[in-house]
């Protein structure tokens, strides 16, 4: 419901009808853990309404907060006590939980793209191989072959990462913007370890791919593959 400036309005205060026009609104942030009034009366408006009064204290451990409790309840049967430090904590634990939940997912889809990227290095090493072998051929030293296959492997490492990192990344905002409704703030180190890892461990297989042609005579490796 939007209301604006000067609508009419009628109130059910604990039972009372207490009409009102609307003098002004404001925005409520629902994501911080505080008390949001829906709506503000001046005074001489509810004081003949039923009410009641709220009042918060803070006390040092969770030890004196249950025998403040038991005192205040034991004093005071009327009054309810609400141990605010309990509510906090186990809102906390929640969200603590759907952030894993949110990196959870996005490590999964990045070592999801690891494998799939180690398949197809394992998959073309044919091509690769007959690349190599036709560099030899053609005078290339060993050295040479490893240092273009190198560098190959470790951009083709580094682009299937990042790629593998933004499809995440952007996966788990909209996760938690459209689902969870709360702010996104990824922690970068783990992705960035995760980038190394995965750029690391394709230059790897793609040179143990390959390490036959580096030591094996072209021929030998022709008539091997033929």
């Amino acid at each position: 419901m939007m209301l604006k400036l000067g609508d009419s309005l009628i109130f059910n205060v604990q039972g009372a009808l207490i009409p009102a026009i609307v003098g002004g609104t404001r925005e409520v942030d629902w994501n911080r853990v505080q008390s949001n009034f829906l709506v503000v009366f001046p005074n001489g408006v509810l004081e003949q309404a039923p009410q009641f009064s709220v009042l918060m204290t803070r006390v040092g451990n969770t030890q004196q907060s249950a025998a403040f409790q038991r005192d205040l309840v034991a004093r005071f049967p009327n009054v309810s006590a609400i141990d605010l430090g309990l509510i906090l904590n186990t809102v906390d634990d929640i969200l603590n939980k759907v952030s894993f939940v949110i990196q959870f997912m996005a490590l999964f889809s990045i070592l999801t793209g690891l494998l799939v990227l180690a398949s197809s290095v394992i998959i073309s090493r044919y091509q690769r191989m007959q690349e190599s072998v036709l560099l030899r051929t053609l005078g290339a030293s060993r050295a040479q072959i490893l240092r273009i296959q190198a560098i190959e492997y470790f951009m083709l490492g580094l682009l299937a990462a990042l790629s593998g990192v933004i499809m995440a990344l952007a996966a788990t905002w909209a996760l938690a913007y459209f689902v969870f409704e709360t702010p996104y703030s990824p922690n970068l180190w783990p992705v960035l370890t995760v980038m190394g890892v995965v750029t690391v461990l394709t230059l790897l297989i793609g040179l143990l791919n390959s390490r036959a042609v580096l030591v094996r005579p072209p021929l030998e490796v022709l008539r091997a593959e033929a």
